[in-house]
């Protein structure tokens, strides 16, 4: 692993390049073959400041873990934009959904979750802003329910598509252990992600309060060993991680001073670790920045 990451650092160039030319070097160094046997790896580069993108493995499809929460925030967004629902509306904490199986309820637990605040509020109402805090920054399953069954996943998934992420397969919430035995699961490519995250850094994916909204949001998210652990301290980031076994994803805007932003999506799926596929991530993301932006 350690030879890996060498590898892929030290292959990219280190002058500034001009705003919006991915280097010929970066292209070839961002594919799958700089990557362990038996471990898959899609990723996705965009440089808003012209729309120049690298791909590599970018429409490989494979489970979307907790990054199927951005298409649900932007669903919320254009909800909160079109008056037909509110950042600031209660929404009712319960721990009770249907499968989409066979409609059978099923509970959450807060042994399985990275917050677990949300579930001492179970018969409270809580503000949609406040979930959708919860969904991005600390991933919370449990608000990620709550926002789905208020929208609907078919509406979630229509919006993604019309913003372009045209394969994302957006079927419903999340631990609906029966509909993971059966296949039935969320999905996403690189490019998808990349498509959306541009969506939003642009203000196309909603209004321009509700994009602010969603930028502040996404910029607060705590689980930051991926993408972010690669870039300059005190760069600005918006993003959001997805983890199950097996499979570590990490999708991000990033800000750098003094140029436009520019989205970088990994997914992952088979390292022998979260902490192995981070460490990639993260020296992945610290090639990117030599190669778009320069040196630090």
């Amino acid at each position: 692993m350690q030879r890996l990451l060498l590898l892929v650092a030290a292959a990219l160039p280190v002058a500034r390049p001009a705003a919006g030319q991915i280097p010929a070097s970066l292209r070839s160094n961002l594919g799958a073959e700089t990557v362990p046997a038996g471990t898959e790896v899609g990723l996705a580069l965009l440089d808003l400041a012209t729309g120049d993108s690298a791909w590599s493995n970018a429409s490989w499809r494979v489970h979307a873990a907790s990054t199927m929460k951005i298409p649900v925030l932007i669903e919320l967004a254009q909800r909160v934009d079109a008056g037909r629902y509110g950042w600031d509306w209660p929404v009712l904490v319960r721990n009770e959904f249907e499968s989409i199986v066979d409609g059978s309820s099923y509970r959450l637990k807060p042994s399985d979750e990275s917050d677990s605040t949300l579930y001492a509020l179970e018969g409270r109402q809580v503000p949609a802003r406040e979930l959708a805090r919860l969904m991005i920054v600390r991933s919370s399953n449990l608000a990620t329910n709550l926002l789905v069954a208020q929208l609907g996943a078919p509406a979630i998934q229509a919006s993604a598509r019309r913003l372009g992420a045209d394969s994302i397969v957006v079927l419903r919430g999340v631990e609906d252990q029966k509909a993971y035995d059966r296949g039935l699961s969320n999905t996403t490519t690189a490019r998808d992600l990349a498509v959306l995250l541009a969506a939003i850094a642009q203000g196309r994916a909603a209004s321009d309060s509700s994009s602010a909204i969603m930028l502040d949001i996404l910029t607060r998210q705590e689980f930051r060993a991926g993408i972010p652990a690669g870039i300059p301290p005190g760069t600005r980031v918006a993003s959001k991680t997805g983890n199950i076994t097996g499979v570590n994803h990490d999708a991000a805007v990033i800000f750098p001073p003094a140029r436009p932003p520019y989205v970088l999506v990994i997914l992952t799926r088979g390292f022998p670790s979260p902490g192995a596929a981070e460490a990639y991530m993260a020296a992945v993301s610290r090639a990117v920045w030599a190669g778009v932006v320069g040196v630090p």
